[in-house]
């Protein structure tokens, strides 16, 4: 090696090798952006996996499908479901819907314009109830289908129409823009499209008891037949249309009830299974729901 006039060490080729200090740190940063690009790119795959993984209900008719996440979902089954008990037409359902997801995404929500609260954003200024029962949404949903019931030709006539006509709304044609989500969901939730829900939920860490559910069924759809056994619950339906509809229910509210599985006939809904909806199989009349 030939001496450097700066008193730098050199080789052959006059070019200054690192210093051994400098070689270590140079090392030391080297290891440190590759530490920050490795947990960079494990929290993206981890976000992308989160978000993949969110907590979400499809639901599906005539070639259509609808997403919402797990309290819409169980707040559509209660809408669906009272149509069911007050023998409703499915058409009472579809303006029901159509109306809660225009007013409020079909959340209970506790707040509005002026004084409007819960699901179809009713005022106690306007004669619907007070603040405590408008929110209870059994209650603002049967004053809806009171109020909707009065409407002449409501089974023929316009949704939007007559949606406005029970709303009187600031914006009447705003309900026109979700008669698709309404026809969709009141369909596959009176049981006219068969395993037409299905969700992907988190793991049940806690759940009701069967008599609860039975309790639930009673009060929204006016199901009688219900028969708790262990962590189980049957259900025997008049019809397979209606058992669908109960299958579809305990599966809407499944996120709230803690339900893990249920059963028409030999068709199969598994919480643990994901995303991967009904089983194949024959339905029946009968309906089994299982409860962590």
């Amino acid at each position: 090696m030939a001496p450097d006039p700066l008193g730098l060490v050199t080789d052959e080729s006059g070019v200054s090798p690192d210093p051994p200090r400098r070689r270590r740190r140079g090392r030391a940063a080297l290891l440190v952006v590759l530490a920050i690009v490795a947990g960079g790119g494990w929290a993206a795959s981890r976000f992308l996996y989160d978000s993949v993984r969110t907590p979400q209900c499809t639901i599906t008719a005539a070639g259509m499908a609808e997403s919402l996440d797990p309290e819409q979902t169980g707040n559509a089954a209660l809408i669906a479901a009272l149509s069911i008990k007050r023998d409703l037409p499915p058409r009472a359902a579809t303006i029901a819907l159509t109306t809660a997801y225009q007013e409020s995404k079909i959340l209970n929500i506790t707040y509005g314009d002026r004084d409007s609260v819960g699901l179809f954003q009713q005022r106690p200024s306007q004669g619907w109830g007070t603040r405590k029962q408008i929110l209870d949404p059994v209650y603002s949903t049967n004053k809806f289908y009171d109020a909707l019931l009065k409407v002449e030709d409501y089974e023929h006539a316009d949704i939007t129409e007559i949606a406005q006509k029970v709303q009187r709304s600031g914006y009447p044609e705003a309900y026109r823009d979700h008669e698709g989500q309404g026809r969709v969901l009141a369909s596959a939730l009176t049981g006219h499209s068969p395993a037409g829900l299905s969700c992907r939920l988190e793991e049940a860490t806690t759940g009701a008891s069967p008599a609860t559910v039975a309790k639930a069924l009673a009060v929204e759809m006016g199901v009688k037949q219900a028969e708790p056994s262990g962590q189980s619950l049957t259900v025997t339906a008049p019809d397979q249309r209606t058992a669908w509809a109960v299958a579809h229910w305990s599966v809407a509210r499944a996120a709230q009830l803690g339900v893990t599985g249920v059963a028409i006939g030999e068709r199969q809904w598994d919480r643990d299974a994901g995303d991967e909806g009904w089983s194949e199989g024959a339905a029946s009349p009968t309906v089994s729901i299982t409860l962590r």
